[in-house]
């Protein structure tokens, strides 16, 4: 059993749509008074490799945390189910790594981010 404990939507210029991400992870640590490094698993959907790029370099997630089974590239990106998949892959390897705590994020159009905080 997973516990929701938090999430938190952020905006950034449409321009620059994909990035939202590199906001709302902070804000929501900051939120938890958690740091990244209180982190075990994020993960992080891979829109495009770049924006991708951007939000880990921002934020400074450590890659031994990042993806572990893959992300949206290596999955496929399907519209509408982007948080789905993500639970559905970061709960199972919490589970395996005997970790507790993980961060699903990802980019929405038009320049937002969300990101959510899970606990076992």
């Amino acid at each position: 059993m997973a516990k929701f404990v938090d999430y938190v939507v952020a905006g950034v210029p449409p321009d620059v749509m994909g990035i939202g991400p590199a906001y709302a992870i902070p804000e929501l640590l900051k939120r938890n008074s958690l740091s990244k490094d209180d982190i075990d698993i994020f993960e992080l959907n891979e829109a495009f490799a770049s924006q991708a790029t951007y939000c880990v370099k921002k934020v400074g997630i450590d890659y031994a945390k990042l993806n572990p089974k893959g992300g949206a590239i290596a999955f496929g990106h399907p519209l509408g189910c982007t948080g789905a998949r993500q639970i559905a892959t970061l709960l199972p390897e919490l589970k395996r790594q005997g970790k507790k705590r993980g961060v699903v994020s990802m980019c929405i159009g038009t320049g937002m981010g969300a990101a959510a905080l899970i606990e076992l």
